[in-house]
């Protein structure tokens, strides 16, 4: 007999920033690591799949809902503990883990400010932004095995962090994450190491805070923090990855740019070196210069005003539309450059 409190067809969209979507067949909220391992058992005993919800920034709920139980993470335990360590329930909201170390003068997670969304997603998704990501500070990752449903602890260096990637997203069916354990650097100095951020700062040697407050304005800018008064708002962050490529497929998108005209100069094409061998290119300028702008709308569904790798939900769509402009997009620049976007939001299925 399961304590749970289990709830039926309940409506995902509402829970999504994107806000689409069905139902759910049936949903529980789990404050408790325990509560979670008992979903997912009474979920094998039922014979049903089951998925897990957290910010809901980051996921695509189909139109038809989810025909299983959706466990909505809400372990909400937060301890600042000491010499720069940290310990978030993954319900946690990501921007209370970034506030608190903060406050207490504590590097690592300064640059990573204004990502919706809960804790227990970064490590997921490896979350990053303006030359920060939360792999650089994970110190060990709490699961439970969806297999035999016990609780372990993995290091960061078993958690197969690469960009916007892990263990965990590649392997969704494997592992629940239940909590995250950071180590920052206290009295630390601001990371800056990415360009735009640091022709944004006023000064040479910033604080930290001065380094986050700079962030979550260049975010803003973007629409990329979340606000109710903001017709972007509807939205799942940046839809596509930047796409890696080789250091030769880079040249060739950057002699083509020349020649087409789309730049006057190789330095105007965004890119960025990030191992040997590999060249990260800027999605958001592929898509632009395949002819798809800023604000471009199909029906209800368009592209952000403010930033291209952003798709914006304005209201009465579907995530079939959703998905269909997605699709275009990609159509779009592979037709162009070559080049095959990824889909960065987790679909739930």
């Amino acid at each position: 007999m399961y304590e749970l409190d289990i709830e039926r067809d309940v409506p995902l969209a509402p829970l999504t920033t994107l806000e689409l979507g069905g139902p759910a067949s049936y949903f529980v909220r789990a404050e408790r690591e325990p509560t979670v391992v008992d979903a997912l058992r009474w979920a094998r005993a039922e014979g049903i799949p089951a998925a897990i919800l957290a910010g809901g920034s980051n996921l695509v709920v189909p139109d038809a809902g989810y025909r299983g139980l959706v466990i909505q993470m809400a372990i909400g335990d937060l301890a600042f503990q000491r010499d720069g360590r940290v310990h978030a329930g993954a319900g946690v909201p990501w921007e209370a883990v970034v506030e608190g170390a903060l406050a207490r003068k504590w590097a690592g997670i300064e640059c990573l400010t204004g990502i919706p969304g809960s804790t227990g997603a970064t490590p997921i998704q490896n979350v990053g932004a303006y030359g920060q990501e939360v792999s650089e500070v994970v110190e060990r990752v709490r699961v439970i095995h969806r297999d035999d449903l016990g609780v372990q602890h993995l290091a960061a260096a078993d958690c197969g962090f690469d960009y916007r990637t892990s263990l965990f997203k590649q392997d969704p069916t494997r592992f629940v994450v239940t909590g995250v354990d950071f180590a920052l650097r206290t009295d630390g100095e601001p990371t800056v190491r990415y360009a735009e951020l640091e022709r944004s700062l006023e000064t040479p040697s910033p604080s930290l805070e001065e380094v986050r407050s700079t962030v979550l304005e260049l975010r803003r800018q973007k629409s990329m923090v979340l606000d109710p008064h903001d017709p972007n708002r509807r939205s799942a962050g940046s839809f596509f990855l930047n796409p890696m490529v080789s250091d030769d497929e880079a040249r060739r998108i950057v002699e083509q740019a020349l020649r087409e005209g789309l730049v006057d100069d190789s330095a105007e094409v965004p890119r960025y070196p990030v191992e040997a061998g590999r060249t990260k290119l800027a999605a958001g300028w592929l898509i632009e210069r395949s002819g798809i702008a800023k604000g471009t709308r199909r029906g209800a569904i368009g592209v952000s005003t403010r930033h291209a790798l952003a798709l914006v939900h304005h209201g009465g769509g579907t995530t079939a539309e959703l998905l269909g402009f997605a699709e275009e997009i990609r159509r779009r620049v592979e037709d162009r450059f070559g080049v095959r976007l990824e889909q960065e939001p987790r679909l739930l299925e």
